[in-house]
């Protein structure tokens, strides 16, 4: 079988919706120019590339969230655990300058993640059909989860600013066994348990804004369910917003996002120009991030919270969504 790689022989990206898997992101043989037209050098290619993963799960009664994250200058990786009945934000994050401990192989089908740090190691490792995660940290921390039926992902490839690009492969809904254990506290998965994934890299815009919601579980009527919508990020006349019901990805139009920025506590309004998705979001806990090192920054506000609203799939049935958790989230990002 050939090795489908991302970059061309002629260093260029066909933008767009790929339908098929891509087995390696040979982003080094990208034609990385400055806003002048000069040739950039490896090195410049090599140190420009930044790639994340982030993976969460939703089971009964808590959200579970991981990151980890190459940006060449620092590496770093989070994760956390919300209980809705205790209303607590159990959290541990965690940087590295110069990445040391970070590794993210450029193989979104195949590639392992990993980051570690004194004691803390988190892994995300995949096989055919899914991502096994695992933490192991000080306190009693590890969690061990396996995320399945991952057989149709979004796969999208858009220009980013003047001369980059950013790949994603994004899914929502998917299955999730396992368990999470903290201290002397347990979460065990059961049948409603669904997940996510999100694998991009690329020659990011410098200064980058996006907000994100992402939903994942299962319905009344026993289907899986999940939604990613984005906007500020991936839309240059192409979206990575879409809808999975029992695995199978449906496209959907630009999303829109109301809300109040400086009142965090306030619901939002999430919606896509097409009219299929009209969710209103409670948050009930936030993960934030503030850092601000001139060349690097980020305001980081991730929340937690309940879905309520209608969606409609590709076929007109309109899907009453009621009581499922997510997350929505707030970014901006200077790399």
């Amino acid at each position: 079988m050939t090795n489908t790689k991302l970059i061309d022989a002629k260093g260029r990206i066909s933008p767009g919706v790929l339908d098929r898997p891509v087995d390696e992101i040979n982003y080094l043989d990208y034609d990385l120019r400055t806003v002048m037209d000069r040739p950039r050098s490896e090195l410049a290619r090599r140190w420009g590339f930044n790639q994340f993963q982030f993976v969460s799960a939703t089971g009964p009664g808590w959200v579970f969230g991981l990151a980890i994250v190459d940006l060449k200058l620092m590496g770093s990786g989070f994760f956390y655990l919300y209980d809705f009945a205790s209303r607590q934000m159990l959290e541990h994050s965690f940087m590295s300058p110069l990445a040391l401990g970070t590794r993210i192989e450029p193989y979104p089908e195949h590639g392992a993640a990993s980051f570690t740090k004194g004691e803390v190691t988190m892994r995300i490792l995949p096989f055919a059909g899914g991502r096994s995660i695992s933490v192991s940290a000080p306190g009693g921390i590890r969690v061990e989860l396996t995320l399945k039926e991952d057989n149709d992902p979004l796969r999208l490839l858009c220009p980013a600013g003047y001369n980059g690009w950013v790949f994603t492969r994004k899914s929502a809904g998917l299955p999730v066994e396992g368990e999470v254990r903290w201290d002397h506290r347990l979460w065990r998965c059961d049948e409603t348990t669904r997940g996510a994934i999100d694998w991009s890299c690329g020659f990011m815009r410098r200064e980058t804004a996006w907000n994100w919601a992402s939903l994942a579980g299962r319905l009344t009527d026993g289907r899986s369910i999940g939604i990613n919508l984005a906007a500020g990020v991936n839309e240059t006349g192409m979206t990575e917003n879409a809808l999975w019901l029992d695995g199978q990805c449906q496209k959907l139009g630009a999303a829109r996002f109301h809300f109040d920025r400086y009142h965090p506590g306030g619901d939002w309004h999430v919606s896509t120009e097409d009219g299929r998705v009209d969710l209103h979001f409670e948050p009930a806990a936030a993960r934030k991030e503030k850092l601000n090192a001139g060349i690097m920054a980020s305001n980081f506000r991730q929340y937690v919270g309940t879905f309520n609203g209608i969606i409609t799939d590709e076929g007109g049935e309109k899907i009453a969504i009621q009581g499922l958790k997510g997350l929505a989230e707030d970014h901006f990002a200077r790399w």
